[in-house]
């Protein structure tokens, strides 16, 4: 399937567009202020209920677009609209979640999840009733009483994905989330948010290094150049969940995605198998 087909596939009911988007920074180079580009024209769009993976090489501006796509960063030129309202005015229609779990250790398990229910002044009942949903869907019900330094480190991300989650919001972008997890953690994170996906039909936005995580979880997997930051290309992921990033069937796709990747000098943490072939 090519990306035409895919994007007529999924209804093409877009939920974000990004258009000609261009950021940059200004820099030192030891003979005053220069500008540094960091990403040029960017197009994409988005569909409702999408997985989308992007990886690229290190510092070309993956986590610059998420925090644009998030309204955390300014940009110079372009259009980020998210259901027809321009970011950030789109608010609460997005919610971020950081490699490291940003939870809050006075708090326990059921006491994070609904902190952000309470900021936006969600009654006592619905708050506790909202939180203990997403704290069993991310597995942890046992745990709703523990603080953090109860939990292991994956422990602490289903957290975090459970408190983002029970604020619905329109798009889940995801910043590296697994990247600090050790092998065993990353793969049960992995199997646990296609179900988290396939359950909740959200639409996220998840950055990663790993070509094979990319592959894995995406429906899609876009990939970026070196800066200033280009979409280079957008491969269309047509296997069925639930995916193991080890399975053989996704061996081509991820070859095909490092070799795109190598000729941008990055393997990112996966290495080609049998690239060959």
């Amino acid at each position: 399937m090519n990306l035409r087909e895919y994007m007529g596939s999924i209804g093409t009911k877009s939920i974000l567009q990004i258009s000609k988007l261009e950021k940059s920074y200004l820099g030192n180079n030891g003979d005053g202020q220069r500008t540094l580009p960091v990403l040029n024209d960017i197009n994409l769009e988005v569909g409702e209920g999408e997985f989308l993976t992007v990886i690229g090489p290190s510092g070309c501006g993956k986590t610059t677009l998420l925090n644009i796509i998030a309204g955390l960063e300014g940009y110079d030129s372009g259009d980020v609209v998210l259901t027809g309202h321009s970011v950030p005015s789109s608010g609460q229609d997005i919610v971020m979640i950081f490699q490291e779990d940003a939870l809050f250790p006075w708090l326990n398990v059921q006491e994070n999840v609904e902190f952000g229910l309470k900021q936006r002044h969600v009654s006592k009942e619905v708050r506790k009733k909202t939180a203990e949903q997403y704290i069993k869907m991310v597995g942890l019900t046992s745990f709703a009483g523990s603080f953090l330094h109860q939990l292991s480190g994956g422990m602490k991300q289903r957290v975090a994905i459970a408190r983002g989650l029970a604020l619905n919001p329109r798009i889940l972008l995801m910043d590296e989330p697994f990247g600090a997890l050790d092998a065993k953690n990353r793969d049960i994170l992995q199997r646990q948010i296609q179900e988290i996906h396939g359950q909740t039909k959200k639409t996220i936005i998840f950055v990663t290094h790993d070509v094979r995580e990319a592959v894995c979880l995406g429906d899609r997997v876009v990939l970026l150049t070196h800066t200033p930051t280009r979409i280079k290309r957008q491969f269309v992921i047509d296997r069925p969940r639930p995916r193991r990033s080890e399975d053989p069937a996704l061996r081509g796709l991820t070859n095909a995605v490092l070799r795109d990747l190598k000729e941008e000098g990055d393997f990112g943490e996966s290495e080609p198998e049998n690239i060959t072939e």
